[in-house]
């Protein structure tokens, strides 16, 4: 079974044990083909009650007019599992809506059951980086390029999009994904559970000593991925869902809304299934 059925069940799993609220408001930005620009990259959905679920507008072009034809008001009032089901299948709309809900169903136990992790900890810092490293970074992390290059590390970027070897050739990038049969610690963004390609990554980091995975959509329990090989993962919880559509719906920054989240394997004992049916 893949990590991505592995999280949707794990999701629906809780949905089956916890109260989960409906959605009570949802957010997508403008689509832009070829990309989406900077604030524009995530959308989220928020229950009632507070919790909430952010995910990547990672879609190809060809997916325009499905995602131009969503309806906020559609999803009001309907229960996110029902979203978190299709997670895991071919349709990438469908995989955005997924992660979203995923998320929002994870974070909303994380409230029930007081398990909202050490907002202190840090997640880059966890990797314990040192002079002579080699460190693979799955996905182009520019604001983390000058933290690495400072830990006197070498540093290998895996990219699927050829146009950043170009862009950037005063850095090691490569579309060749067995470069990280080589590098002692992984560094890899949560898109890769979007793209389904974090299976692949795994598959080729099994000699290596340590393997985070970080990003604003890693919102959910990190189950899957511990019993997967990863050590950290670290993301986004929502502490305040409405208000974090309204600064979504307005480009600003969710500082006011969301807070650090990291799981770290070494100190995590499990969800369980204790709660309210």
């Amino acid at each position: 079974m893949s990590i991505m059925a592995e999280i949707r069940d794990m999701a629906l799993g809780l949905a089956s044990t916890f109260h989960i609220p409906k959605i009570a408001g949802i957010v997508f930005p403008p689509f832009h083909p070829g990309g989406q620009p900077h604030d524009c990259e995530f959308m989220a959905m928020a229950l009632e009650g507070g919790a909430g679920g952010i995910s990547y507008v990672l879609l190809p072009d060809s997916s325009a007019e499905a995602y131009r034809s969503l309806q906020p008001h559609a999803f009001i009032d309907t229960q996110p599992e029902q979203h978190a089901a299709v997670f895991g299948g071919t349709d990438p709309v469908q995989n955005m809506l997924g992660l979203a809900a995923i998320n929002a169903i994870c974070q909303q136990v994380m409230r029930t059951t007081g398990r909202v992790p050490e907002v202190a900890a840090d997640s880059i810092g966890l990797m314990r980086l040192a002079a002579g490293d080699r460190v693979g970074m799955v996905g182009f992390f520019p604001p983390l390029l000058k933290y690495i290059q400072n830990c006197n590390v070498e540093l290998v970027i895996i990219e699927k999009n050829p146009r950043l070897i170009e862009r950037f050739p005063q850095h090691h990038v490569t579309l060749d994904i067995t470069e990280l049969k080589n590098c002692n610690k992984i560094l890899c963004t949560s898109t890769t559970l979007l793209n389904d390609t974090l299976d692949e990554v795994l598959l080729y980091c099994s000699a290596a000593e340590h393997i985070s995975l970080l990003g604003p959509t890693a919102g959910f329990f990190p189950d899957p991925l511990f019993a997967g090989g990863v050590h950290v993962l670290g993301g986004r919880f929502v502490n305040d869902g409405m208000l974090l559509l309204q600064l979504l719906a307005e480009g600003k920054r969710w500082g006011a809304a969301t807070q650090k989240l990291c799981f770290e394997a070494s100190h995590y004992v499990g969800i369980g299934t204790e709660g309210e049916a």
